[in-house]
């Protein structure tokens, strides 16, 4: 089976603007999000999915490959789309360009995952115990069934839990894994209506009855939402570099 990697990167981030290009202990941004994923050895192509000529510029200054898109893509999946949809390929690792920190063991898993023949979509959660986090709408949130398939996501507080009995969370993490069959039947759908309300385009796999598999993960998610981010990422790069 063919995968490639692609990383969507927007300069106009509505909380963050130009945070691809932010430098995070000497590199920016996006390059250490690239280097995660070239350090897993599993991918032929990793593809970085940009609007942005800066950002671009930056991409092929340390050496990465970058597609420009279309400017009106209204998600990143949209813009994942444009990149791979004429391309002789199985699947796409969708890695999220404000995750420098990702492991290169759960781009392996979820790259494992999609392997199977079983699986259409799958996605990465881990076990969250804040009661803070579990009643944010900041947050998302996802419950599955029995066999690991996501039953549904949401910003809501689900299960819908007293807080003496809150024994934690799955805490949804924004890597995904297609194949493409299946980004293909996501991108001819129309918006769907859960998808409208909660505002996670995910739903609109659920919605048409394609399944998303949760991979539990330990890693714990921390991306570079708005510039208070920063202090933390850069706090954690240094102590795994030792």
């Amino acid at each position: 089976m063919k995968i490639v990697a692609v990383i969507p990167s927007r300069f106009d981030s509505k909380r963050f603007r130009g945070k691809p290009l932010i430098k995070l202990v000497g590199k920016t941004m996006i390059e250490r999000v690239y280097s995660q994923v070239y350090n897993t050895g599993l991918f032929e192509k990793i593809i970085v999915a940009t609007d942005d000529i800066r950002i671009a510029k930056e991409v092929k200054r340390f050496g990465g490959t970058v597609v420009i898109t279309s400017s009106e893509h209204k998600s990143g999946t949209d813009r994942i789309w444009e990149v791979v949809k004429d391309m002789d390929i199985d699947g796409i690792i969708n890695v999220q360009g404000d995750e420098p920190l990702i492991p290169e063991e759960l781009i392996k898993d979820l790259y494992d995952l999609l392997l199977k023949d079983d699986t259409e979509v799958v996605t990465a959660a881990f076990q969250n115990d804040s009661i803070k986090d579990f009643r944010s709408s900041d947050i998302v949130k996802t419950i599955v069934d029995l066999s690991g398939y996501a039953l549904y996501f949401s910003r809501s507080s689900i299960p819908n839990i007293e807080q003496s009995s809150f024994e934690g969370f799955l805490h949804h993490i924004g890597i995904y894994g297609y194949k493409k069959n299946a980004l293909k039947e996501f991108i001819e759908a129309e918006v769907s209506s859960l998808e409208d309300k909660e505002k996670l385009e995910q739903l609109r796999f659920l919605e048409n009855g394609i399944k998303i598999k949760i991979l539990n993960t330990t890693y714990k998610s921390v991306g570079v939402d708005v510039p208070a981010d920063i202090g933390v990422v850069e706090k954690l790069i240094k102590e795994k570099n030792g």
